[in-house]
């Protein structure tokens, strides 16, 4: 595992959370099972296969001796997680973690949750998206479908939306998401609901149009959403839910399913709206093969036609 260990010896002090390792990727043989992130002031280590303690011990070691040469004044807080066939293991490595724990990205803060679950509260590999978002959601009306704890939300508002809808099934979920408002000064302007999308639609399209669609939904949630099925439905719903000149931002993290999966959906399912781009992922998340990785996808409504003289 030298690829990790050689990351780790040339770490700078982090502000921001971020992804500092990404063996997933596939760019270092024999590491595809590693990933680092930070979510300052904690380490999160994750491993997807069972590994020896001796090899967690190494990398808490390393950790720590660059720690102490980066923030001699701050103690190592570190957290470890493995993964195996959808259930997860966590420990508390080195340190304690603050609670409640905020970290903040791109000057907004969000809570998470890194001794709980596999989801933290805030998907670090998404960050280009919330940026994208940010940049284009001025004056406009959002809607944010399997909005999770409503980060969207957050970078449209703050990029100057007039309005964000926020749609998720998880009240655990939304509730947070409006705590994450509330961490940004951000409690006017969004409205959030607890529904299941598919059981919601009159209530959406009787607040639409609007001018920036999100659609990020689970790849795999039994009993609640399954691309390959499921994408296609929603896909069905833009071209009245997307208003003239409007975005929708489709994103999709499902390794099975590349990009040609939504472009070809799209073309027969709502082929009115135009692709415009498929946005970058963070440097951090470099793939041997970008199709297995997040894929998120811009596309664009018409204008309205203007009207004939006369």
């Amino acid at each position: 595992m030298q690829a990790l260990l050689d990351t780790i010896a040339a770490l700078q002090q982090p502000t921001d959370c971020a992804r500092v390792f990404h063996g997933r990727g596939g760019l270092f043989a024999g590491h595809e099972h590693w990933t680092l992130d930070a979510y300052p002031p904690v380490w999160v280590l994750t491993s997807f296969q069972p590994v020896a303690d001796a090899e967690v011990a190494q990398v808490q070691q390393a950790l720590a001796t660059r720690w102490a040469q980066i923030a001699p004044d701050e103690a190592l807080n570190l957290v470890f997680q493995t993964r195996v066939e959808g259930r997860s293991d966590t420990q508390l490595l080195a340190g304690s973690v603050p609670e409640p724990h905020v970290v903040t990205e791109g000057g907004a803060r969000f809570a998470v949750h890194v001794l709980r679950g596999q989801n933290h509260g805030l998907f670090l590999d998404m960050a280009e998206g919330r940026t994208w978002v940010r940049q284009h959601a001025a004056g406009q009306k959002v809607l944010n479908l399997f909005a999770y704890t409503c980060a969207f939300s957050v970078a449209a508002l703050q990029g100057g939306a007039r309005h964000v809808l926020n749609i998720d099934m998880a009240a655990g979920a939304i509730a947070t998401g409006q705590h994450n408002h509330a961490l940004n000064g951000l409690k006017e302007r969004a409205s959030f609901m607890s529904h299941d999308i598919f059981k919601t639609w009159g209530k959406i399209t009787r607040a639409g149009a609007y001018g920036l669609v999100i659609v990020d939904p689970p790849s795999y949630q039994r009993g609640s959403f399954v691309a390959g099925k499921d994408y296609p439905r929603l896909l069905r719903r833009l071209p009245e839910l997307v208003a003239p000149g409007g975005h929708a931002l489709l994103c999709l993290n499902a390794p099975e399913l590349g990009s040609a999966f939504l472009q070809d959906q799209m073309r027969e399912n709502a082929p009115e709206l135009v692709f415009e781009q498929r946005l970058a992922n963070p440097p951090a998340f470099a793939d041997i093969d970008p199709e297995r990785a997040l894929k998120v996808l811009v596309y664009r409504a018409p204008e309205l036609a203007p009207p004939i003289p006369g």
